[in-house]
């Protein structure tokens, strides 16, 4: 069966159990040798699903690596595994490509993605007429089909694009998302509800779903995770249909709290790190806190907050090595967080972010009043992150401690990165106040 169409190809891929497609028109330079450019940003982290980061420092130029569950269909509906495919990060440009995605796979359009000698180049390396297809499943499965310059489909995706009948994001067209109709105008309505609902008990919902009574004085953030029926979770995926979720009641919101995979910290864990460098509390506790900004020792933990790898005048990474370090007074990395892990956590979770603010009652326990307007970030990039920190605008604020220290311990990791409202908006392309009332 041959693809004569759009509605064709992608009837085929939503069969495979695509919910979204994305489509790639290539330039001339789009080809096996030079690779598929797909963006100048990290953006297109958010866009194509990846399993792991990791850095590549020993190469003539210092990238990262993400890895692909890739595969290539054909007209005759084949399909194989692309399993050398990946995307490549490269932060000195920034730029993030596709590659080995012809490596060990018979099917794979090899021919048309030939690298053409600049001699014989027509299009000075604009589109050529090539449009290459991701179908994306709701379990991270990428499909991929390229279609040839003088095809049907081609030409009726070519006419479409003129036309503005698809959303852009970067360099990416989308055709279809089935999986999040509006997700945006959801979230809003589903929020709205919730503000119109007044005072609400705290709650928590268990691992199966079922909202219960929650005692603790934390609960502003679970009880709306309960209202929208978010389970409790400690993944990096967003929260509601690919918007995560942040309520918020003082003048810090906390962006996310990963654990340090580097340093002490990463190497011993967080008791051993608290009871090295926390202070004592009365009733047998350790505590580790203190606000740390970048380069200005932190007088309650003695120690110093630095961005390793990060060139602050171009915004970008010049270290794929580097990443968050902690530093005590005796010059040692007491905990580090790297580039690998921040940059998968900080692309998955926030390109589409809500920020709710509540207020408590006195009650015990509490209820919950959640207040508009809402704020609406949409867009980021890693560098953003980075360029805040730099700033002094997102601060280390932790809140680890092991209680029962001369006994049977009890311990909390609670490493957050966190930003005051009026310095939120730095970390969007697009920032706005949203009244729900």
């Amino acid at each position: 069966m041959s693809f004569g169409n759009i509605d064709s190809l992608t009837q085929a891929m939503h069969s495979l159990g695509a919910t979204r497609i994305l489509c790639k028109p290539l330039a001339e330079n789009d080809n096996s040798k030079q690779q598929i450019y797909l963006g100048g940003s990290f953006e297109v982290l958010k866009q194509l699903p990846f399993t792991d980061i990791r850095s590549e420092p020993g190469v003539k130029r210092q990238n990262f690596k993400a890895s692909l569950d890739f595969y290539w269909i054909n007209e005759k509906q084949q399909i194989e595994c692309a399993e050398h495919a990946q995307l490549i990060l490269y932060p000195d440009y920034p730029e993030i490509r596709l590659s080995g995605f012809l490596r060990g796979c018979s099917i794979a359009p090899s021919a048309m993605l030939h690298p053409i000698p600049k001699e014989a180049r027509l299009h000075n390396n604009g589109s050529d007429g090539r449009h290459l297809f991701f179908g994306i499943t709701a379990d991270n499965k990428i499909f991929a089909y390229l279609s040839g310059s003088d095809s049907l489909i081609s030409a009726e995706l070519a006419s479409k694009i003129e036309k503005g009948c698809y959303q852009k994001s970067g360099v990416l067209y989308l055709l279809t998302d089935i999986s999040a109709a509006d997700s945006r105008l959801i979230l809003l309505e589903h929020l709205c509800k919730i503000y119109q609902m007044g005072w609400h008990p705290s709650m928590k919902l268990s691992k199966e779903g079922i909202p219960a009574p929650y005692k603790a004085q934390n609960g502003g953030g679970y009880t709306l995770e309960a209202l929208l029926g978010i389970k409790p979770n400690a993944n990096a995926s967003p929260d509601f249909m690919g918007w995560e979720v942040k309520a918020y009641s003082g003048s810090r919101i906390t962006l996310m709290t990963p654990e340090p995979d580097s340093g002490y910290y990463g190497q011993s864990g967080v008791e051993a790190f608290v009871r090295k460098y926390g202070r004592p509390i009365a009733d047998d506790r350790l505590y580790f806190t203190g606000t740390h900004k970048v380069g200005i020792p932190c007088i309650s933990s003695g120690q110093t907050l630095l961005l390793e790898g990060f060139d602050s005048k171009t915004g970008k990474i010049c270290d794929v090595n580097g990443g968050i370090h902690l530093i005590d007074a005796a010059g040692n990395i007491s905990a580090a967080w790297t580039f690998n892990g921040l940059i998968a956590h900080w692309s998955r979770k926030h390109a589409q972010a809500a920020y709710i603010p509540y207020k408590k009652d006195a009650a015990i326990p509490p209820e919950y009043q959640y207040k508009s307007p809402i704020f609406l970030g949409e867009g980021t990039d890693f560098s953003f992150f980075l360029a805040a920190m730099q700033r002094g605008d997102v601060i280390f604020d932790p809140a680890s401690k092991v209680e029962q220290a001369t006994a049977k311990s009890r311990v909390k990791a609670r490493s957050q990165f966190r930003v005051t409202l009026k310095k939120l908006s730095g970390l969007y392309r697009k920032f706005e106040a949203v009244d729900i009332k």
